[in-house]
């Protein structure tokens, strides 16, 4: 199945998408443990000590990798996000910012896993972040479009999309600019986006749309998906296609800048 055909499949209804993730047997336990425990935790050392409560959070926040970090954690979530100059707030990527919001231990103390932020929130962005790692382990163009789609809403100015690997990755292929575009000046680079896109139109569900049809479809011909049955087309049990789709075809012809 091709890179654009998996992700309209996906997205074409991201809710049942997303209780497909929620039903799966690892998924459910860990969330039902996640909320069944963390409204007990009370000090941020009996939160980083619970490792599976905290490893289920940091992977929410699309900081798995960095959940064996506890004492960089730790001294995150001690100094808050309510001064500028706080810890979380001075390192560039702003997911350990939004962490340490939602787990406001700082301004909270002991009733700070008892906000919506810390429970309900949470497991949301927990399925997010499952269901784009699902796709990934088939198809990376997949997770690309589907992250970009989540962060689309919050995207200010192209130096946002620059400092974030994967999106300055997706804006790059849907111009047919090479990897080492990468390694330009930063002002060039920046420059040479907003002389072809308007960054409004990540706002605009539409533009938005036609956007990521136009990545997906530039990275299948980049990257032509494998005649291995993914598990995109597992999930939704629907047979694979192989080479680019009929859908795919249409969609490129319909493409304008």
């Amino acid at each position: 199945m091709d890179t654009y055909t998996s992700y309209q499949l996906i997205t074409k209804d991201i809710t049942k998408s997303l209780d497909q993730v929620e039903a799966q047997p690892v998924v459910k336990r860990d969330t039902d443990y996640y909320l069944a425990n963390i409204g007990n935790v009370k000090t941020i050392d009996d939160f980083v000590k619970d490792t599976r409560l905290f490893t289920y959070a940091m992977k929410a926040y699309g900081l798995g990798d960095m959940a064996y970090a506890k004492a960089f954690m730790v001294k995150a979530l001690k100094e808050g996000v309510a001064d500028e100059d706080s810890f979380a707030n001075k390192l560039t990527d702003k997911r350990y910012a939004a962490f340490v919001k939602a787990f406001n231990f700082a301004a909270y103390g002991e009733t700070a896993t008892l906000f919506p932020a810390a429970q309900q929130d949470t497991v949301d962005k927990y399925m997010r972040q499952t269901l784009e790692e699902n796709a990934g382990e088939t198809n990376e163009g997949v997770r690309l479009a589907l992250y970009f789609d989540r962060k689309a809403s919050s995207i200010t100015n192209w130096y946002d999309v620059l400092a974030d690997t994967a999106l300055s990755s997706v804006v790059r292929t849907a111009l047919g600019l090479p990897d080492s575009f990468a390694s330009a000046d930063i002002d060039k680079q920046a420059q040479a986006f907003e002389q072809k896109l308007d960054i409004a139109d990540f706002t605009d569900p539409e533009k938005l749309s036609k956007f990521l049809t136009r990545f997906t479809s530039m990275w299948e011909i980049n990257n032509p998906t494998s005649t291995a049955q993914t598990s995109v087309s597992v999930l939704f049990a629907q047979p694979t296609t192989v080479g680019i789709s009929t859908d795919l075809m249409m969609a490129m012809q319909k493409l304008r800048f």
